[in-house]
């Protein structure tokens, strides 16, 4: 991978050890925060779509962020789990980016870098397993809270040890634009770094320097979705992460992302998460 973001900030939410019994069942798990397990003992089963893992020891599995999945476990699982954030501010995302292995073979060092950010971040475990109780505003504000009072030495020590361990999957990631048409591809970068603007067909037509209709059918061919609806998509994952992360009113967040009407944020909202944004806020400040 030669192109990489310099600018890359990672936010340690938690990190923790668990040792589970046929109590680590969640379907329809969909966050904007990634994840990374250690699998120490046991066996358990994370569903993406069609496709199912098996998790084994002595495996790093990584779960990106706004990715819809189950969990299943039937029997004992032992695992260490690290939630971490990234924090994007009009620019693109290494998992809009790239393409990452979901599992990879961990090494001695892997887990002794999980151990030493467990060790550094004693508190920094989950109270409750239910994604729906720790993804939401109050926890998320708990969260950076902590992370403002850790001692310099301990922070900038937590946020290398997440890129290290984030590091092994991106040494096996694929550019998404390896398989993408390079004009659909400079559209995507300027959708992903202008998701608070107004973004017209017309705009990506130019930088790609085609006109509107043959765009829309490359677009179509290349990301299965037509341009509009792929805009709308990348506004709402930004709006769940803002539900989340902000106490930001429902309205400032559609006038945040352009939106100037309200009732059509809501609706559009909908089409893409199944509930309205005051019903997802409600669901998962529970």
């Amino acid at each position: 991978m030669s192109e990489f973001n310099q600018n890359l900030d990672l936010i340690l939410l938690n990190i923790g050890y668990s040792e589970l019994n046929a109590n680590w069942n969640w379907t329809k798990i969909y966050s904007p925060f990634a994840r990374i397990y250690y699998v120490e003992g046991g066996e358990a089963i994370t569903r993406f779509g069609d496709k199912t893992y098996l998790l084994r020891p002595g495996h790093l599995y990584l779960t990106p962020p706004f990715t819809l999945h189950d969990d299943e476990c039937d029997s004992f699982f032992a695992l260490y789990y690290i939630h971490f954030y990234e924090k994007v501010i009009n620019q693109e995302s290494l998992f809009d980016k790239y393409t990452f292995p979901l599992e990879i073979e961990a090494s001695s060092l892997d887990l002794a870098l999980t151990k030493r950010l467990l060790h550094i971040n004693p508190d920094r475990y989950l109270k409750y397993y239910d994604p729906k109780i720790y993804d939401n505003p109050p926890t998320f504000s708990q969260y950076l809270s902590d992370s403002n009072k850790m001692e310099a030495h301990y922070a900038l020590e937590t946020r290398g040890i997440l890129y290290q361990l984030l590091s092994r999957f991106v040494d096996h990631a694929e550019a998404k634009s390896n398989n993408i048409d390079v004009r659909i591809n400079n559209a995507l970068k300027y959708i992903h770094e202008n998701s608070n603007k107004n973004v017209s067909i017309s705009e990506l037509a130019d930088i790609a320097c085609i006109t509107e209709d043959h765009f829309t059918r490359v677009f179509k061919r290349e990301m299965s979705c037509t341009p509009v609806k792929y805009i709308n998509q990348k506004k709402i994952e930004k709006a769940q992460l803002l539900l989340l992360t902000t106490r930001m009113s429902i309205s400032d967040i559609a006038f945040e992302l352009s939106f100037d009407n309200v009732s059509y944020f809501n609706k559009i909202f909908k089409q893409h998460a199944n509930v309205t944004p005051s019903e997802y806020r409600r669901k998962y400040s529970k």
